[in-house]
């Protein structure tokens, strides 16, 4: 009895490793855009001069759209409402968070926020993940995005890496999100 099953727990552990070999064995391990640079959206742009052509500068237009038509809106109303966007093409959830360590973000604590929301895929392997914060009042709201900016990490989920940052503010919110450029499937690589 012992004997069968340790080879069906060994069994299971080796179909385990071949589904995890499989899954991150079609990521593409580029770390740059086509122009060498980092796979950085516009960030150093003003929000005006964004061209929604991405799929995280789309969310954001759309979430520029109704923080600014609802000021008073809360950050979990527009984590659902970015969700809801019809671009969006796995099941979503949306998720409060307390400040310090965020998923994204290393060994850096995100604080100065009296409200956050996380949201992205329910799965977890494609590489998109986003936050809405509204700010504590006297936060300085540059520090707070650049905090962000330099503590991001595109391949925080180790078997896929986003291709795009944005992070922008409208009044005391901020968007983030790291995301691919688009939800069409890239070509797989030949074997």
């Amino acid at each position: 009895m012992v004997y069968f099953m340790k080879k069906a727990l060994t069994i299971l552990l080796i179909s385990m490793m071949a589904m995890t070999f499989t899954a991150c064995g079609n990521s593409d391990s580029s770390d740059s855009d086509s122009s060498g640079g980092s796979s950085v959206s516009e960030e150093t742009k003003p929000a005006e001069e964004i061209k929604a052509d991405t799929v995280g500068t789309k969310l954001y237009v759309d979430f520029k759209g109704k923080a600014e038509a609802d000021p008073a809106a809360t950050a979990q109303s527009l984590a659902d409402a970015v969700m809801a966007n019809p671009m969006i093409q796995f099941m979503p959830m949306t998720m409060p968070v307390e400040q310090g360590l965020l998923s994204g973000f290393g060994n850096a604590e995100i604080k100065g926020f009296k409200e956050g929301v996380m949201f992205g895929p329910a799965i977890g392997s494609i590489p998109f993940i986003g936050y809405v914060f509204t700010l504590d009042e006297g936060t300085d709201t540059e520090a707070f995005m650049t905090t962000l900016k330099d503590n991001a990490d595109l391949r925080w989920n180790i078997c896929v890496e986003a291709e795009e940052m944005v992070c922008e503010t409208v009044g005391d919110k901020v968007f983030f999100v790291m995301s691919p450029k688009s939800f069409e499937e890239a070509p797989q690589p030949e074997m």
